[in-house]
């Protein structure tokens, strides 16, 4: 298949307007939690920052979906835009149903330039949702919380899956179709927005807040999980790889973070590995 096609473009968009499921996100069967269990729920540090981000997503990525002519590329964008903005009525609902407070902050007015914007966000949720690939697996493993909490998150997760393997391929798509289609260039478009995604997460890192690109990880000190920089990050790899063989093999991966992941597990494989603690991830 070659990229920039109409045959890729239909393959890309058919992979996340095909799968689409329909769901009240407001009516999902959350169960009850013991005492424990719900400050636990109440302690995880990114609510503020998840709601906040799947609203804006939602509304930029549907404004921009108004702008998009081919009607087959609209619709699917258009399709993202639904399921993000349902990912923050859901994540509405539990913290309704836990009573989990956080401030709640304004919507920013959306930028001028749509596209610009839905590239970066984009790119910096291909970089999140790797974090929160792992993050989820080990906490499921872990039972820390009852089946069914996991089986909402995993509908959310594999819609995030579903939109980072749509935008990875729209991007290569339109930078082709707009004359921006050699592979150098590509990649170099691609490192430059990940490289802004980048700059945000280690300074969140830095600060020790959950609001930056990457937020999901900061999550896993919640939990008491005997963990090791390398059991994390061989668990975001394994997990990522697995959520992706859903799709058409013809189609793109997200690859940055799979091979900063797979460089840094080589590195830390150097160094005697530290006592397990859920901190140190």
């Amino acid at each position: 298949m070659e990229l920039g096609s109409v045959t890729h473009k239909e393959l890309f968009c058919r992979s996340i307007i095909d799968t689409h499921k329909q769901y009240d996100p407001l009516e999902m069967p959350w169960p009850e939690l013991d005492e424990p269990a719900l400050e636990l729920v109440r302690s995880i540090p990114f609510w503020e920052e998840a709601l906040y981000r799947e609203i804006q997503a939602g509304r930029l990525v549907s404004a921009y979906a108004e702008t998009v002519d081919d009607p087959l590329v609209r619709e699917a964008i258009a399709m993202q835009g639904v399921e993000e903005t349902r990912h923050a009525r859901l994540i509405e609902g539990l913290m309704r149903t836990y009573d989990i407070k956080v401030r709640l902050r304004p919507v920013e007015p959306l930028p001028a330039d749509l596209e610009d914007a839905f590239m970066a966000l984009g790119y910096e949720e291909c970089l999140d949702s790797f974090f929160a690939f792992g993050m989820y697996r080990l906490a499921a493993d872990a039972h820390i919380f009852p089946e069914k909490i996991f089986a909402i998150f995993n509908q959310l997760i594999d819609e995030e899956t579903r939109h980072n393997l749509y935008f990875i391929n729209w991007a290569a798509y339109h930078q082709i179709r707009t004359g921006q289609g050699a592979e150098i260039i590509r990649s170099l478009r691609s490192l430059w927005y990940y490289g802004q995604a980048l700059t945000r997460l280690v300074s969140g890192f830095a600060s020790g807040t959950a609001n930056s690109p990457g937020f999901t990880a900061h999550g896993i000190s919640s939990f008491a999980i005997d963990l090791t920089p390398e059991k994390f990050i061989r668990t975001c790899l394994q997990e990522q790889e697995l959520r992706m063989t859903a799709f058409d093999r013809r189609l793109l991966r997200p690859q940055l973070m799979p091979t900063l992941a797979g460089l840094a597990s080589q590195l830390l494989s150097l160094w005697p590995s530290p006592q397990p603690h859920s901190r140190s991830a």
